[in-house]
């Protein structure tokens, strides 16, 4: 059947010179397929697709939980550091209590895959957080050596810097300047027996004048780091011991400590709310500045000097000195926080872009600080020593302010979370009447000996302690 089919004779004429002029056809076409793919590729190359910028998370545990305008850190500040390096910061509160941003802090920090970077850690962290972490000194080498070696050493950790310092703060009196004029008080109590007669006898008054939720002193005696703190305080200004003395020796069993744990017990009720030994930091700053209905607050410096809001009852009315004293001078308990970068970050150096961005601007803060008085509506009397910045603020003719305390987290490391929860716990005991004040501290003392492997010790000779803090 093959034989049968006719083939045109045309179609198949002159086959190698068709076949070289369609070759040449497509190899042109080829060609030219390749020579725009390049042009394409080297005007995609001129003119990138515009990446994502990154975004880091800041956990900012100076930033309420209700991201009310007491954030020390403003939006302005962060807004800044956007525009100057298009890195977008997503700025986090942290829990409202020192324990409960301390279990977020460990639990991220664990977490692989965690998308936050940057955190805000206490000072007596440290020791609890180094291994999630990474070490600042070789990153922000200037930075940290701007810094006070003391208060750089409360962040290291075998050599590491795990956090650089940032902002510092320390224990303070707020009282009411309008109440102080109306009682007839030149001047707010140095001693806490003055305190106690002062803002009883102010309480009485503005009840009488039909203020009957008015308290002479409201703090937060809530069983957690807050009360730690205070009662280092109330002790110390007796003469009571630092819990851990620096030689290594527990020093919370001893009438000076014991009288001061008392002492307190007997203001609730009296000058204090029955329920002040349930309060929280917010309790007390509500009770004092947002309803105006107490005489005299315990706080921290970043508390008045950093936020005096003009929108509540007590803006104008307030002002700032040292903690009392007892039979030995007032102090304050050093308190503040660092800025550390996560090891499990993704965005390591942009986290350290941003620490290094917050302290050069605290940098400049302190420098304004140093040279300019506070506003107006801002009265101090006697501050503490450690607040340099503030001196000139000062009126000249008051005594010296009163110093500070450490808690002894450095000596304890990974303890001082037990220690301090025992301590707390302890003290609770008394302010609450489920112990008496003798027995709670010998069992403290047991307690503390065994964790720690201490042996006990009186308490050393106070001393002033003075790190010429920003």
């Amino acid at each position: 059947m093959l034989s049968n089919v006719t083939v045109p004779h045309h179609r198949w004429s002159n086959d190698s010179s068709a076949s070289a002029r369609l070759a040449a056809r497509i190899a042109g076409k080829s060609l030219c397929g390749i020579l725009l793919g390049a042009l394409l590729a080297v005007c995609l190359s001129c003119n990138p697709a515009k990446p994502e910028p990154v975004t880091i998370t800041f956990m900012d545990p100076e930033w309420s939980h209700d991201r009310s305008p007491r954030s020390v850190l403003s939006e302005q500040t962060l807004t800044e550091f956007e525009e100057q390096t298009g890195i977008r910061v997503k700025h986090l509160p942290a829990p409202e209590t020192s324990a409960q941003q301390l279990a977020l802090v460990r639990q991220m920090l664990r977490k692989q895959g965690s998308n936050f970077d940057v955190y805000g850690i206490d000072v007596i962290w440290s020791g609890l957080l180094d291994d999630g972490l990474i070490d600042l000194r070789p990153l922000l080498a200037s930075e940290i050596s701007a810094e006070d070696p003391d208060l750089v050493a409360g962040f290291t950790v075998k050599g590491r810097v795990i956090a650089s310092p940032y902002h510092t703060n320390v224990g303070v009196l707020m009282y009411r300047i309008d109440l102080l004029k109306k009682y007839g008080y030149p001047a707010p109590p140095q001693t806490w027996e003055d305190l106690a007669k002062m803002a009883f006898r102010i309480q009485q008054g503005e009840r009488a004048a039909g203020d009957k939720n008015f308290w002479g002193f409201v703090w937060p005696g809530a069983a957690d780091e807050g009360l730690t703190c205070l009662a280092l305080e109330w002790q110390m200004s007796e003469g009571g011991g630092r819990i851990i003395e620096a030689n290594q020796t527990v020093s919370v069993n001893n009438k000076n400590a014991i009288r001061a744990w008392q002492r307190a017990a007997r203001w609730i009720g009296s000058i204090s709310s029955p329920n002040v030994n349930s309060y929280e930091e917010w309790d007390a700053i509500n009770h004092f500045e947002n309803s105006g209905e107490a005489a005299f607050r315990r706080a921290w410096t970043s508390d008045y000097f950093l936020t005096n809001q003009v929108d509540t009852p007590t803006y104008g009315k307030t002002g700032i000195t040292s903690l009392p004293g007892g039979s030995m001078p007032g102090v304050g308990t050093l308190g503040g926080f660092g800025l550390g970068v996560s090891r499990v970050s993704r965005h390591q150096s942009e986290g350290v872009a941003l620490v290094r961005f917050l302290l050069h601007k605290e940098a400049e803060l302190a420098q304004a600080r140093a040279t300019a008085q506070l506003p107006a509506a801002i009265q101090v009397y006697r501050l503490p020593t450690i607040l340099k910045a503030y001196s000139r603020s000062v009126p000249s003719g008051q005594g010296p302010g009163g110093g500070i305390v450490t808690r002894p987290s450095t000596l304890t490391g990974p303890n001082y979370e037990r220690i301090s929860q025992a301590y707390a716990d302890a003290v609770h005991s008394v302010l609450t009447g489920k112990k008496n004040a003798a027995a709670a501290a010998a069992a403290l003392e047991s307690e503390l000996m065994q964790v720690t492997g201490f042996a006990k010790g009186p308490p050393e000779p106070a001393k002033t302690a003075n790190l010429g803090l920003k």
